[in-house]
């Protein structure tokens, strides 16, 4: 059995609608997204630095979300939810499930940072300002490659588990603007997925 070691508004969601969206059976142990939780000797023994998600299978423990997604797709579904290495889609299915991390995450991060996690005295209203530019140049490569597709590589896969999830976090804070509507329009079809709902609802 898989467990998942879960705290809520965290990248622990995505995999929550993974499993849910392969039908994959899994327990939760959902944490408190507070250091008495997180930075507990128990979870540090989890993971070093006291962080989600992290999954347990039997005897196998990986964290990072991007390699709990390809270690699930590798081990128990044979490869779903993404293309075969010979299939045209592959290369941009690579591009765009790395992409999450290497480009919109990093501003993501800076904005809850400054916005939900820093004291109002320490907040910097620079660094802010920052942020929400490269995420809004970030965001505007999907929005291209998201004209005329319902999702990123056309049909749903792990990218839109990556890359979606990080969409919808965008779009939460504020940072998705009406100048990209094949954005909204995907974060909307994302959002209406059964699956998705699920994972939300764990928030």
């Amino acid at each position: 059995m898989l467990t998942l070691h879960f705290a809520p508004n965290s990248r622990a969601g995505r995999i929550v609608w993974l499993l849910e969206e392969l039908g994959l059976p899994y327990d939760i142990n959902k944490m408190a997204f507070h250091p008495q939780d997180l930075k507990s000797d128990a979870h540090r023994a989890r993971h070093p630095l006291g962080r989600v998600p992290v999954l347990d299978d039997g005897e196998i423990r990986i964290f990072e979300s991007g390699a709990i997604v390809e270690y699930v797709l590798a081990r128990h579904k044979n490869g779903g939810l993404r293309p075969g290495q010979d299939d045209a889609m592959f290369p941009e299915y690579l591009q765009w499930f790395h992409y999450c991390e290497g480009m919109v995450m990093p501003p993501v991060n800076t904005i809850v940072v400054q916005t939900v996690l820093l004291p109002p005295d320490r907040r910097d209203e620079t660094a802010l300002g920052q942020a929400k530019r490269l995420l809004g140049k970030a965001l505007e490569p999907v929005n291209e490659a998201l004209a005329g597709r319902d999702y990123l590589i056309g049909d749903f896969s792990a990218a839109d588990v990556m890359l979606g999830h990080a969409c919808f976090m965008s779009n939460r804070l504020g940072c998705v603007s009406d100048a990209m509507p094949h954005l909204k329009a995907y974060v909307e079809r994302v959002e209406n997925r059964p699956a998705f709902k699920t994972a939300i609802e764990m928030q």
